[in-house]
């Protein structure tokens, strides 16, 4: 059985149909994770759930515990990561109700953890691709089969919040040619390739950034209202995606730590080996 990760952004609090169902408290070097995990069954498919910002909203993107979050994934035998976010439109045919599917990222958080390693152990993972192209297309596949407006492919800024952008910020990121923008998805990316996991992002557009003064700017209660519709797809589109994952993992995302490890073991604290034993003990050595 293969194991598949949904992180809930705004709106997804809970999975629906998932079966056998209960919350797990999973235990991490990291600290907690944003909430317990919801681990139950679907199409012969184990999905393990967790809500980013905890149940009943309470977390900040920039208090996000992202190490704790994804390592609990890991622990938990995720294979398959899909991360579900709400995002503002840079681009006017992204419509609020589109769903993207972004394979690129531009950084602009500031001093957010996004690596396992450090503290004597240094990795350097390829991250050029950023998302897995094989859960990506998937993803994309079932979408469009809804029938949902997907958009394969774009940039997603991470910025840091909670504020949403100024208006110049909002112009510079369009000049850029970026499509989307939001708060959380990056180091959950770039962890979950540390941790040798397919990851891909559900990005809801909710809303044009303030750059598009013809829409208005963002107004909280009209993100919500087309959020709960969003949602709803994303939902429908992870239920569908369920039966076709592959049972067997050929894409470099399985193996992202093969050569990325370059301490010399025998300089690797004992401690930090039974730290990262769940992400890359594998490669650490006795």
């Amino acid at each position: 059985m293969t194991t598949l990760g949904v992180i809930g952004g705004s709106g997804l609090y809970q999975m629906t149909d998932l079966q056998n169902g209960a919350w797990v408290t999973v235990d991490t070097p990291f600290g907690s994770p944003s909430d317990e995990y919801f681990v139950g069954e679907l199409d012969g498919v184990r999905v393990v759930f967790l809500p980013r910002h905890g149940r009943g909203h309470r977390i900040l993107p920039s208090e996000l515990n992202f190490r704790a979050n994804i390592y609990g994934m890991k622990k938990l035998g995720v294979e398959h990561l899909i991360a579900v976010s709400a995002v503002g439109s840079l681009k006017k045919e992204i419509v609020p109700g589109d769903i993207v599917i972004p394979d690129q990222f531009i950084d602009r958080t500031r001093g957010r953890i996004g690596t396992f390693f450090g503290r004597g152990v240094v990795a350097h993972v390829a991250f050029a691709d950023p998302v897995c192209q094989r859960l990506t297309h998937l993803l994309a596949e079932v979408g469009r089969e809804i029938p949902a407006t997907i958009h394969l492919g774009g940039t997603y800024v991470c910025m840091e919040g909670p504020q949403f952008s100024t208006r110049a910020e909002s112009y510079l990121y369009r000049s850029w040619g970026a499509d989307i923008i939001g708060m959380t998805n990056l180091q959950e990316a770039k962890l979950a390739r540390e941790a040798e996991l397919c990851f891909a992002t559900l990005a809801l557009a909710t809303d044009y950034d303030c750059w598009n003064t013809e829409h208005g700017d963002v107004v909280i209660a009209d993100i919500l209202a087309i959020l709960n519709k969003n949602v709803a797809t994303a939902q429908a589109m992870i239920r569908r995606a369920i039966p076709r994952l592959p049972y067997e993992r050929s894409c470099p995302c399985a193996e992202a730590l093969k050569n990325a490890i370059i301490t010399d073991r025998s300089f690797i604290p004992a401690t930090m080996k039974e730290e990262l034993q769940v992400i890359a003990g594998k490669y650490l050595g006795e």
